[in-house]
């Protein structure tokens, strides 16, 4: 199977305190070197994808991932590397899905599906199913930008899985609609899937990574630690969730000035480790009972 995607030593940095500023003579000559005030938010990313797979992009949030799949769509050109898409991408990137507030619901679909080939006679030909599966038949002539961050979802995806581009990019959408739409998405997924689309899915919802995909790409820090079976990458990630936490609590535990354990605080009544309890402090333990004089104890025959 020829791939469809083609990554190798792909890199890309950007500028911490201003806007990134690629210059043209940079690219033309190859320099790579980090100018002061720059990261790399991906490096050294190599591999490759065939056609119909399905692919989940695992990690934290800022270790690349939409940065990713960016690249993959075009929107952003790497600084090292070389990456090679062969056939179209159909991305719905964020909540906007790329779409401009200030045309209307209407206008968006036009300019969207024009962008990525379709003709007049085919935009119109799929107009009404676009705006049956959003549900914003009342708000056709609103502009985007008064759409909920639900109906921007549900229009986004509308348009961008009915394209017939081979490549679908889907960037946390899922997350954002309600229930019944997300069960809308699902069907229309699996179709996508079924027709030899090839997936790349951005998710922090493991149920859905494992709905859609068997590959993952376990990004950290910018670096693809992870490339093999999904739930490989899932275990990796979350191995790697639980070492930071630990490395957190002990650190939140330790004396900044002295770099030495903090002691532990002792509530009321609490026991500390290895110290022994009288009977009297034993939960459940019976105190004896303070005889009055002249009081008779229980059992003890009357004089």
């Amino acid at each position: 199977m020829s791939p469809v995607i083609e990554a190798e030593g792909l890199g890309i940095s950007f500028r911490r305190n201003r806007a990134r500023n690629q210059r043209l003579r940079d690219v033309v000559r190859g320099r790579t070197k980090s100018r002061k005030g720059e990261f790399w938010a991906l490096r050294d990313i190599s591999f490759q994808v065939g056609a119909g797979e399905a692919v989940g992009l695992v990690g934290g949030n800022g270790q690349g991932k939409s940065t990713l799949l960016k690249l993959i769509a075009g929107v952003l050109l790497p600084d090292e590397g070389r990456l090679k898409v062969h056939g179209g991408v159909a991305p719905l990137i964020e909540v906007t899905g790329g779409f401009v507030g200030d045309l209307t619901a209407r206008d968006n679909i036009w300019l969207t599906a024009g962008l990525h080939g379709l003709g007049r006679r085919q935009i119109a030909a799929r107009f009404d199913e676009i705006v049956d599966f959003a549900e914003v038949g009342d708000f056709l002539d609103t502009p985007f930008r008064h759409f909920s961050s639900g109906m921007k979802v549900r229009l986004g995806f509308s348009v961008v899985t009915t394209l017939d581009e081979p490549i679908v990019l889907v960037d946390e959408v899922l997350a954002v609609g309600d229930r019944a739409f997300r069960e809308k998405c699902y069907g229309r997924m699996n179709e996508l899937l079924s027709g030899g689309r090839t997936l790349f899915l951005v998710s922090h919802n493991e149920a859905d990574l494992r709905r859609f995909c068997t590959r993952g790409l376990y990004l950290k820090a910018g670096s693809l630690v992870g490339d093999g079976p999904l739930e490989d990458a899932l275990t990796t990630y979350r191995a790697d969730v639980g070492r930071r936490r630990k490395k957190r609590k002990a650190a939140a535990a330790q004396d900044p000035d002295t770099g030495e354990q903090r002691p532990v605080e002792q509530r009321p009544g609490e026991q500390q480790p290895g110290e022994q309890r009288s009977l009297e402090q034993q939960p459940g333990a019976q105190r004896p009972v303070e005889q009055r004089p002249g009081e008779q104890r229980p059992g003890e025959p009357a004089g």
